[in-house]
């Protein structure tokens, strides 16, 4: 199926996991980015813009929420646009202000952010020009508890981050801490389905125009979660090891499995859910349904992102 045509001045820029996709605004007077990057990425990230934006600076940032994914291109983006006002949702701007990379999940979850500054935090009901058009900035708490979403009516193109990808949506990760927001997840779900967007620009994967079985898909996951969170659980460790692969591409076992070990989120799920299976047992289990899955290879002693 062809990609939906999109309106003219707004690119995307599909990144695949490791990097959120990038949407880049050239209508109007001001050029806006949504989304960075991973930090490792950085590089290609400046490419990118730059390869449309020639010599016209980049004037506005926006990050969706504050996942290393989306927002690790930052500093970098910051560096080399020097007047760059950069928005973030407003849940995290206080730990973005004093850069505490402990409650921003970037220690914990073993991932990398260079400390970035910000100009101001978006407000839910507000909306916000990107390009030429105005755009609705609504709440979509469930993968983030900060998590935005942009819609612009005229056209119902959606940006919906981490909340709806066209398979699914991003780790509950409130889950995995104590929080109860799989209601959360489907409180975003029924919004969009309120919102009837005709086109969606996902965090991930490619834009596809939106159907009713997109959704319905989303919640057969979710109740699939509902009904055993600890299968949700395991899909999140697994996701922290494929990340990391991502990153990585290729390690000593023994070194990954260290790296596991010293990740504190990654223990957390472990001891919360796991806890009478020892961690290296554990780590083996995972990594042999990632190379099941065709997503990882175990090679003699290393093993390699696919």
């Amino acid at each position: 199926m062809a990609a939906p045509n999109l309106p003219a001045g707004l690119h995307v820029f599909e990144r695949g996991w490791l990097s959120a996709n990038n949407i880049l605004f050239t209508g109007g007077d001001e050029t806006a980015l949504v989304d960075s990057g991973y930090c490792t990425h950085s590089p290609q990230t400046l490419s990118l813009v730059e390869s449309i934006l020639g010599s016209r600076p980049l004037d506005v940032l926006v990050n969706t929420h504050l996942h290393s994914d989306h927002c690790g291109g930052n500093a970098a983006l910051q560096a080399r646009y020097p007047d760059l006002r950069t928005l973030i949702p407003p849940g995290h701007a206080q730990q973005v202000a004093n850069w505490d990379p402990i409650a921003l999940t970037y220690l914990p979850t073993g991932q990398l952010c260079p400390q970035f500054n910000f100009t101001q935090a978006l407000q839910p009901g507000d909306s916000t020009r990107f390009g030429a058009e105005m755009w609705q900035v609504h709440a979509a708490p469930g993968h983030d508890p900060y998590s935005l979403i942009f819609f612009e009516p005229q056209s119902r193109l959606l940006i919906s981050a981490d909340a709806l990808w066209e398979n699914g949506f991003g780790v509950v990760f409130p889950e995995l801490e104590g929080a109860e927001a799989f209601s959360e997840v489907a409180a975003t779900l029924d919004l969009i389905e309120r919102l009837n967007p005709k086109t969606v620009i996902p965090g991930h994967g490619r834009v596809f125009a939106y159907a009713p079985e997109a959704l319905a898909h989303a919640r057969q996951r979710l109740d699939s979660f509902v009904s055993n969170p600890s299968r949700h659980a395991r899909h999140a460790a697994k996701v922290l090891l494929k990340f990391k692969l991502l990153e990585i591409q290729r390690q000593d076992f023994n070194e990954f499995v260290r790296w596991a070990v010293a990740t504190p989120y990654f223990m957390q799920i472990k001891d919360k859910f796991f806890a009478d299976i020892p961690v290296t047992a554990w780590v083996e289990q995972l990594s042999a349904e990632l190379v099941t899955a065709g997503v990882a290879k175990r090679d003699g002693i290393l093993i390699e992102n696919r």
